[in-house]
C-alpha cells in the first residue's frame, strides 16, 4: 500500500518537474524570445540538491538537534535557489532576454524547486544505507 502511494507521488513529482522544464524551454524557444541564455538555469537545478544529499550523508538526520553541517547545507541550497531566481532577472534587466521570458523562467524555477523540495519531503524517511558508498 505504501509502495503505491510512493509511486503516485513519484509520478506527480515527475509531471511537475516536466512542467517546470517546459516553462524554461518555452522561455527560450518561443519565436518572440528566441534566446537560449535562460538555459543556464539548468546548472542550478543540478546543484540545488547536492548540499542536501551531503547533509544526509554525513549527519545523523534532520530530526535531531541542529548541526553546523546541516545549517551550512541549508544555507548553500538557499544561495543556489536565490541565484537561480536572480539570474533571469539580471538577464532581463540588462536586456539580454525579454521580461516575458524572465517571467516564464521564474515560473519554471518555482515549479522545479518546489518539486525538488517535495521529493525530499516525500522520500525523507527512506531506509537507504549510506554506509555502502
Amino acid at each position: 500500500m505504501a509502495s503505491c502511494l510512493w509511486n503516485e507521488a513519484l509520478i506527480g513529482l515527475a509531471f511537475a518537474c516536466a512542467l517546470g522544464v517546459t516553462f524554461l524551454v518555452l522561455a527560450c524557444a518561443l519565436p518572440q524570445y528566441n534566446n537560449w541564455w535562460p538555459m543556464f538555469v539548468l546548472f542550478f537545478y543540478l546543484l540545488s540538491p547536492l548540499p542536501t544529499v551531503v547533509a544526509r550523508r554525513f549527519s545523523d538526520g534532520y530530526d535531531s538537534s541542529s548541526s553546523a553541517l546541516v545549517e551550512l547545507c541549508i544555507f548553500l541550497t538557499t544561495g543556489v535557489v536565490i541565484s537561480a531566481i536572480g539570474l533571469p532577472i539580471v538577464l532581463a534587466h540588462t536586456d539580454i532576454i525579454q521580461w516575458g521570458a524572465c517571467a516564464l523562467v521564474v515560473s519554471g524555477n518555482i515549479v522545479v524547486f518546489s518539486t525538488i523540495l517535495g521529493y525530499f519531503q516525500v522520500f525523507a524517511n527512506d531506509d537507504m544505507d549510506y554506509g555502502s558508498w
